[in-house]
């Protein structure tokens, strides 16, 4: 196994022996948990274009990304924030790629996918009203499930700005609930993720937000499959998953506590949709087959050195993990370049991506250390690190 010299976090240089890359067990579905990974968009890195203004999509590497995943035994949650929706991917975009994907998705037997709508195409500002965030949220949700899909219903920014009180977050999700086809699943996306959905459901507090969100979904049960809580908070997940009407799901999008939370006790567990699972997905695949056959011990072996790695990914400032899982897609070769859209390649630090290639090797993800090596050399000297 290769070693290389990576920086350290007192800035020294120190040499690193990488290890040797796990098998994980075979994963066939059904499991015991849904597994849902939001999976990162390619950017085409030799198209014309500004980085920070235009979106430009290699489709057959990023379309292959998700047959990996699938391929794995995982479901994909589409055009979410992983994919950098409404954080360089524009509405436009995310409706070509939801479309490829669904056409893709058909050639694989057992497939499964979900799909973000929102109102990312409508700009939040004092002008917009409530009932102009309604009609955006219904033009993608009709749109969506005009494509043949199912729905993740995204948080907005756009109601964020314009609601004053908590009834009209009740308003919005009730009208649209009202009129979706097939029951979806709600995203509460916590500030950390979005600053600008600070105060979200209509409360800073997150419990006091919780009694809103909870009151939309009891109220409208038969359309909601579950809710995604990304908090950070594995507390608040679990009280509001004990509140959850019966045969409504939680999805954990907790991705510093997802373990435990997917493992759950007698009180109950998540089911899980993470952008840590599209970097994960091997390990991820292995331990869900090692619950399926009750092996709880293996399941916790495979997973406990994947925590480490995903708090690093999602350190503070969270919205920057998504550079974290296209740098871990490079690494591993589903990629020729580490390019992103947006260029958010460069939202993180040289010292970042050391101790992330430190933690992905201990964690048996480096499925060819050569050839990761190599490529975190290369970095390392567009940095000037020799």
């Amino acid at each position: 196994m290769p070693t290389i010299t990576l920086p350290t976090e007192a800035g020294t240089l120190e040499p690193y022996a990488t290890g040797t890359p796990r098998e994980f067990p075979k994963a066939t579905p059904p499991f015991p948990r849904v597994a849902l990974a939001a999976a990162h968009v390619v950017a085409d890195p030799l198209a014309e274009q500004d980085p920070w203004l235009d979106a430009k999509v290699d489709w057959d590497r990023t379309i292959a990304y998700r047959k990996y995943l699938w391929s794995l035994g995982l479901g994909v949650a589409e055009a979410m924030d992983t994919a950098q929706r409404g954080m360089g991917l524009d509405w436009t975009a995310a409706q070509e790629l939801i479309r490829r994907s669904l056409d893709a998705m058909k050639d694989v037997p057992g497939a499964v996918m979900a799909s973000g709508a929102g109102t990312d195409h409508l700009a939040p500002g004092p002008g917009v009203t409530v009932d102009d965030v309604i009609r955006a949220y219904e033009e993608q949700c009709e749109a969506v499930e005009r494509m043949g899909g199912r729905i993740i219903l995204m948080a907005s920014r756009a109601l964020a700005k314009a609601a004053k009180s908590p009834a009209d977050y009740e308003r919005v999700y009730s009208r649209i609930l009202s009129g979706v086809a097939q029951p979806v699943i709600i995203h509460w996306l916590g500030e950390m993720f979005d600053p600008a959905l600070e105060g979200y459901w209509g409360n800073h507090d997150h419990m006091a937000a919780m009694e809103t969100a909870l009151s939309v979904i009891h109220a409208n049960a038969a359309k909601v499959d579950g809710v995604k809580i990304s908090l950070l908070d594995d507390k608040k997940e679990i009280v509001m998953r004990r509140r959850l009407p019966k045969g409504v799901r939680m999805y954990t999008g907790d991705d510093f506590n997802y373990a435990e939370l997917i493992a759950g006790n007698e009180h109950g567990y998540s089911d899980a949709l993470l952008g840590i699972f599209d970097p994960i997905a091997p390990a991820v695949g292995g331990a869900l087959a090692s619950l399926s056959r009750n092996d709880l011990s293996t399941f916790h072996d495979i997973l406990a050195p994947t925590v480490p790695l995903s708090r690093h990914v999602f350190k503070a400032p969270t919205r920057f993990y998504k550079t974290g899982v296209v740098f871990m897609a490079w690494l591993n070769g589903h990629q020729d370049h580490f390019v992103m859209v947006g260029g958010q390649q460069s939202t993180r630090s040289i010292r970042h991506f050391a101790e992330l290639f430190r933690l992905a090797d201990k964690a048996g993800l480096l499925r060819d250390p050569e050839m990761a090596a190599a490529r975190m050399r290369q970095l390392l000297a567009v940095h000037g690190v020799a």
